[in-house]
């Protein structure tokens, strides 16, 4: 089978060949139908999470089908349509899977980090970790619901009942949560990179009814606002941006150094919280919003071999919506 794997941070993604694995106890064998190339996988391949192991396949937004089940799994048949996600495995054990907080798990291992991804034609993953997937979207535009839904999902229940929430970062993961909060009825203000009327466009089309640059104030000051961009400076304009007691929800895994600012800034109760993760009912409640809501993911599919190419476009910001390969 054909993988695109890194052997160390910092270099390009490699075409290799490898034999196609067999699943092991609890694991399915998935051939892999589409893969989503999400900023995350731009952290592992520049090696900015220290946690993940080399050589690695990223890849962590996979669609694809059961292709055998190893001993123990169940839940799924073989050819049923799967979907994997970033959480992989857990300890099961600790005070923090014991606690509904297993993203908290000091033992989770992470698809596309800690274990191969979905950059290759088969993959193996635990069916426990797995979720089955609403039937209204195909393989490729299902693929965004997969990291860009459940992160999303997860930062704007954090961010609570907003009336006005603003959007940092309007790209992949930002387009979906932004149409589950206008089909909530909240209003949606979305902040790009300066002049990025692309992206300003895009985020005025799926219902935000003002978008600017990120260092502009809204119109009017915000209840909450979800950082998607993983720019430590917009901090502080995000509090500036939003009202007292209001909240700024940090969503990527990685971001970069946050500046000194004016403790007023942060004064008046305002609240700064991250997302770690995702948890399995996370999952859950989010396959089932998405059946329900029309939500439209922007997907631009690509061949497996162009893993590089899809990256490089998704750092320079050229692609709109989520690049996604296609075995």
């Amino acid at each position: 089978m054909r993988v695109m794997s890194i052997s160390r941070p910092g270099e390009r993604l490699q075409l290799i060949e490898r034999p196609i694995p067999a699943p092991g106890p609890n694991q399915l064998l998935i051939r892999v139908r589409a893969c989503g190339v999400c900023r995350t996988d731009l952290h592992v391949v520049d090696g900015e999470l220290p946690q993940c192991d080399y050589p690695i396949v990223p890849g962590h937004e996979i669609v694809g089908e059961v292709a055998k089940l190893g001993p123990g799994a169940s839940g799924f048949g073989i050819g049923e349509r799967v979907g994997v996600p970033w959480l992989a495995a857990t300890c099961r054990h600790c005070r923090f899977c014991l606690s509904g907080e297993e993203n908290l798990c000091d033992k989770a291992r992470f698809t596309g980090c800690h274990v191969d991804g979905g950059y290759q034609e088969y993959t193996l993953a635990d069916y426990r970790y797995c979720f089955r997937l609403p039937s209204g979207y195909d393989d490729v535009e299902a693929t965004p619901l997969l990291c860009a839904g459940l992160i999303g999902h997860r930062a704007h229940r954090m961010a609570g009942a907003a009336e006005r929430l603003g959007l940092y970062g309007f790209g992949a993961a930002a387009h979906i949560p932004a149409q589950v909060a206008r089909f909530q009825g909240q209003r949606i203000f979305a902040f790009t990179r300066a002049g990025d009327r692309a992206a300003q466009t895009f985020a005025r089309e799926l219902g935000a009814e003002w978008a600017g640059d990120s260092d502009e104030r809204p119109p009017e000051p915000l209840d909450a606002a979800i950082l998607f961009a993983p720019v430590g400076s917009l901090i502080p304009l995000a509090l500036r941006a939003v009202r007292k007691g209001g909240r700024v929800i940090t969503a990527g895994i990685h971001m970069s150094e946050i500046p000194a600012f004016p403790y007023s800034l942060l004064w008046g109760e305002r609240m700064v919280r991250s997302v770690a993760n995702l948890t399995r009912a996370d999952g859950e409640d989010f396959m089932r919003i998405a059946d329900e809501i029309p939500i439209r993911t922007t997907v631009t599919p690509m061949p497996l071999d162009m893993a590089n190419e899809a990256l490089d476009q998704l750092r320079s910001g050229d692609i709109q919506g989520a690049a996604v390969l296609v075995p």
